[in-house]
């Protein structure tokens, strides 16, 4: 049987929690949303957990099939084996558009030394999160796009809180990485080996 969620009128993470309650209790939820931020955050943790994501648009809102997958299940929520020499995964946690605290203008400076620096050592980080001001630094004409870019490519996953995008007006701006939520940051920080915050 399949478990209905209405999440349209529901401010992130929520319609990411409501949905992950009844995917608990029902193999089969179709979850209803009335934006795209909401809906890709909920495709993407479905997609995660091993469901298959079907997207049904309609006046009254974005229907979501999901249908647990059996096998994908296990193939899909398996952790990544770890880099040699490290346990779990690491994320960098950026708070700010600037680091540290004192003077706004060499923060900036230094922010933009820390991200091109990123390129060049080792380790790479597997996670950067951005919060607050720090969604500044993934959007159109930012300082530090190129060297964001450059990580991505290689494989570091970004993700832009959408609250704070949307805080700032910056959710048609931004050029780099995944528009997030507050379900999927707590989980990347609870879930990472080692946090860096900035």
């Amino acid at each position: 049987m399949t478990k209905l969620v209405d999440c349209r009128g529901l401010a992130c993470p929520q319609p990411v929690i409501q949905t992950k309650k009844a995917m608990a209790e029902a193999e089969t939820v179709m979850t209803i949303v009335d934006n795209d931020t909401a809906k890709m955050n909920v495709s993407r943790m479905a997609g995660k957990e091993g469901y298959a994501v079907e997207v049904e648009e309609k006046d009254a809102g974005i229907y979501l099939h999901l249908t647990k997958a059996g096998a994908l299940s296990e193939q899909t929520t398996a952790p990544a084996p770890p880099t040699e020499g490290r346990v779990g995964r690491t994320v960098v946690f950026i708070p700010s558009d600037g680091m540290g605290r004192g003077d706004d203008e060499l923060g900036g400076i230094l922010i933009r030394s820390f991200l091109y620096t990123l390129n060049e050592v080792e380790p790479l980080p597997d996670t950067i999160v951005f919060v607050n001001a720090g969604v500044k630094l993934t959007v159109e004409d930012s300082l530090v796009l190129e060297d964001l870019q450059f990580l991505e490519q290689r494989g570091v996953e970004i993700l832009a809180c959408g609250t704070c995008l949307g805080h700032f007006g910056l959710k048609e701006k931004v050029a780099i990485g995944e528009i997030s939520n507050m379900y999927t940051i707590a989980e990347t920080l609870l879930g990472a080996g080692k946090v860096v915050a900035l």
